[in-house]
């Protein structure tokens, strides 16, 4: 392999990696979850007289927010781990 080549690919990081896996789920889950309408599309149970179908959309409301969050910070963290890595400021 010629030495510019072994240069350019000793320093890269991997693009995908676990950590960017799990982000990906955190954020692909909501869109499952609510595209499924066959596992919610129903009257029981009933949570204090709302329909099973609209207090299972409010319940992924909050779950997509801590979702969304949770992949948010992961994403925060693989970015300081790639700039430490590289050398750069770990702010």
């Amino acid at each position: 392999m010629p030495e510019t080549a072994q240069r350019t690919t000793q320093g890269k990081q991997p693009l995908i990696t676990p950590l960017r896996v799990v982000i990906g789920i955190c954020l692909f889950a909501p869109f499952v979850a609510m595209l499924w309408v066959s596992s919610y599309a129903k009257v029981e149970p009933t949570l204090a007289g709302v329909p099973f179908f609209y207090w299972y959309q409010m319940l992924w409301v909050l779950i997509s927010t801590a979702l969304t969050m949770v992949a948010y910070k992961l994403w925060q963290h693989d970015q300081r781990g790639r700039r430490t890595r590289q050398g750069g400021d770990a702010r």
